[in-house]
């Protein structure tokens, strides 16, 4: 049995005298530098027409907006209404953690879609372009929320070798299910992803597959991860990402056979 307090880990990566930096933070920046990094090398690459390195800059921007203003709006809304409408206050506190990555989510497409307005693009343009860069911010949200000792799992087996306690959870041994959902809705979705965008594939294929994997992956990792209490209160049947989730699992398998019947048609 492992206890998540001998791993040393503090939410606060750095104390510059009143000035923490937060590993939650340094999360969320290794995210945006993971995208624009690997978008500019598909475009170096040609797989990317049309996309220049400016027009990446911008479009960063653009999805930080939707990403940290669509979070912590799905946060307040969808999980703690009433401890934020309480405290008020705490809602602007981000650096603290309490992003939902279906608010974000949410944020993006107003974002995109903004975007491409802007610019002349659709819609699908942006985000059939954008699915195969979101994966790795995923990963490094979810180790975030492992360093912060937040969001842990359901009570384990006390056997199993890598059940974890962690504070303010109690004495018993928990599933690290914020390592699972990193491998699964991070490592494993970004290689699908990046394997298929690889080729070129018909409007929206990109945008649906990403919908449908990052559904499938959040419900499977909702059987592991100690349920939220949500807006449908707490529920060990089907939580509240999964409920989230169920949407996106729906929308991602039509998209992807609109898409294909299209190219067919």
């Amino acid at each position: 049995m492992l206890h998540h307090a001998d791993f040393g880990l503090n939410p606060i990566a750095l104390q510059l005298g009143p000035l923490s930096i937060h590993w939650y933070g340094l999360m969320y920046m290794a995210a945006f530098v993971a995208f624009m990094l690997l978008a500019r090398w598909r475009i170096r690459q040609g797989q990317a027409p049309g996309w220049s390195g400016e027009a990446v800059d911008d479009l960063l921007f653009y999805g930080a907006l939707g990403v940290v203003l669509g979070g912590r709006l799905g946060q307040v809304l969808f999980y703690d209404p009433v401890y934020f409408f309480s405290h008020p206050l705490e809602i602007f506190a981000v650096w603290n953690g309490g992003m939902s990555f279906h608010g974000g989510f949410l944020g993006v497409l107003v974002a995109m879609a903004w975007y491409g307005h802007k610019t002349g693009r659709s819609f699908w343009q942006v985000t059939d372009f954008i699915a195969p860069l979101v994966p790795p911010g995923l990963f490094a949200g979810r180790i975030g929320n492992f360093i912060n000792g937040e969001l842990w799992g359901r009570v384990c087996d006390p056997d199993l070798p890598w059940g974890m306690v962690f504070r303010g959870a109690g004495d018993l041994p928990r599933h690290p299910s914020q390592l699972y959902q990193a491998g699964m809705e991070g490592l494993l979705l970004f290689f699908i992803l990046w394997r298929f965008t690889s080729k070129p594939r018909p409007v929206r294929a990109a945008s649906g597959l990403f919908l449908l994997g990052y559904g499938v992956f959040r419900w499977i990792g909702e059987y592991f991860r100690e349920p939220d209490h949500g807006i449908f209160g707490q529920s060990y049947a089907v939580s509240m990402g999964q409920w989230l989730s169920l949407p996106m699992i729906l929308l991602g398998v039509f998209f992807l056979f609109n898409a294909y019947r299209k190219e067919q048609s």
